[in-house]
């Protein structure tokens, strides 16, 4: 088992015990709320499936696809990010700073892009990732 492999599997086993106390929390609000006596909020399924693509793409950019994921989904929106935009993007977090990065592939070695490209190039990856999310759900 390489490192790499290491703290993969751990990342994926503490996200699934968060998973598993947000439910939890989630059932006990809910019990709380019905023992007070009130109503039970009901949106429309249109509203709720939309609240859930939103919350799924937002999981999918931030946790995967800025954090070099190799998965299926996360390479189809990395390739059609770079078929937008005509270039080889990559995205990193500097280990001294909050703000991610966007760098450009150039003969050169890789160059940050302008904060105005990268505002445009966030707005399309989020897009992106929007439809990408919406169309892959049940």
């Amino acid at each position: 088992m390489s490192v790499k492999s290491f703290y993969i599997r751990n990342m994926l086993l503490k996200y699934d015990k968060q998973l598993v106390t947000a439910r939890r929390l989630a059932r006990y609000n809910q019990a709380l709320r019905l023992s007070r006596g009130e109503e039970e909020e009901s949106l429309p399924p249109d509203v709720k499936r939309g609240i859930m693509v939103e919350r799924i793409a937002r999981e999918v950019m931030e946790s995967l696809l800025l954090s070099g994921s190799d998965n299926l989904v996360v390479q189809e929106i990395k390739k059609q990010l770079e078929e937008e935009v005509g270039e080889t993007l990559i995205f990193k977090y500097p280990p001294t700073e909050l703000d991610l990065q966007v760098f450009r592939e150039t003969p050169q070695g890789p160059v940050e892009v302008s904060p105005a490209e990268k505002a445009v190039i966030m707005e399309k990856l989020w897009n992106i990732s929007l439809d990408k999310v919406d169309s892959t759900m049940l």
